[in-house]
């Protein structure tokens, strides 16, 4: 049995999968926000959960946001900040007493699309994942290219293309720059945007569920996000 996790901003999702893939269970709770320990806690938690409930042991495989930097074997480039500088691997293998593969999240969706999914007969595949951060990720004839420095794919730290005066500078971003995509297409990005325009302080899926009731700045914010996605993809 395999059990993979997906350690995201605002929730961890498992799924525990027998060895012809078939799905056997899928479990989701809330991310502890800026806890490490609490973050190692519910990754251990849903393993445990899931082996229990399955009456078996599994591998462990996780995506997360980041990389291991192969210098210092520590995660770097984590939109969730409280993982960069520290050994998540070590730390998860010693808690759940077993090895564990770590891979960034975007990298795991590129390859998952480029072998079964939605890319399976294309050659080159790239990858995007929108949600509290931004990521990309790069599959090249099934495999992934990380690069030298593990972050090949990673869109969402270029600058946004073709700025309006209004959206220069940009926001500022945990990387240190300004203005990268992920500042304008995350849902905290979304949000802020919001919040600049009309003073109302919503989530994005609240932005979403407004657009839909007929929420005119709502529309207006959701239209804003989808040109700058449309600029962010573009050639």
């Amino acid at each position: 049995m395999r059990i993979g996790i997906d350690l995201g901003g605002t929730k961890i999702e498992a799924i525990a999968l027998a060895d012809d893939g078939t799905a056997l269970l899928r479990r989701r709770v809330p991310t502890p926000a800026g806890d490490y320990a609490g973050i190692l806690q519910a990754v251990a938690g849903l393993v445990d959960r899931a082996e229990h409930e399955l009456g078996r042991r599994g591998s462990v495989g996780i995506a997360s946001p980041g990389a291991i930097s192969p210098r210092t074997g520590l995660i770097k480039n984590s939109n969730s900040t409280v993982l960069n500088g520290r050994p998540l691997d070590r730390d998860l293998a010693q808690k759940l007493g077993r090895p564990v593969r770590i891979e960034n999240d975007a990298n795991c969706l590129a390859l998952s699309e480029a072998v079964d999914g939605a890319a399976a007969d294309a050659h080159v595949v790239f990858g995007v994942i929108l949600g509290t951060g931004v990521g990309g990720g790069l599959v090249v004839g099934r495999q992934v290219v990380a690069g030298r420095n593990r972050i090949a794919g990673e869109w969402g730290h270029n600058p946004l293309p073709w700025p309006t005066d209004a959206e220069r500078p940009g926001p500022p971003c945990y990387c240190g720059k300004s203005g990268c995509i992920e500042t304008f297409l995350s849902g905290p990005g979304l949000s802020g945007d919001f919040l600049a325009s009309t003073g109302r302080n919503l989530s994005a899926e609240e932005i979403a569920r407004a657009a839909d009731a007929g929420d005119s700045a709502a529309s207006m914010c959701l239209r804003l996000h989808q040109e700058r996605l449309a600029r962010s993809l573009a050639p």
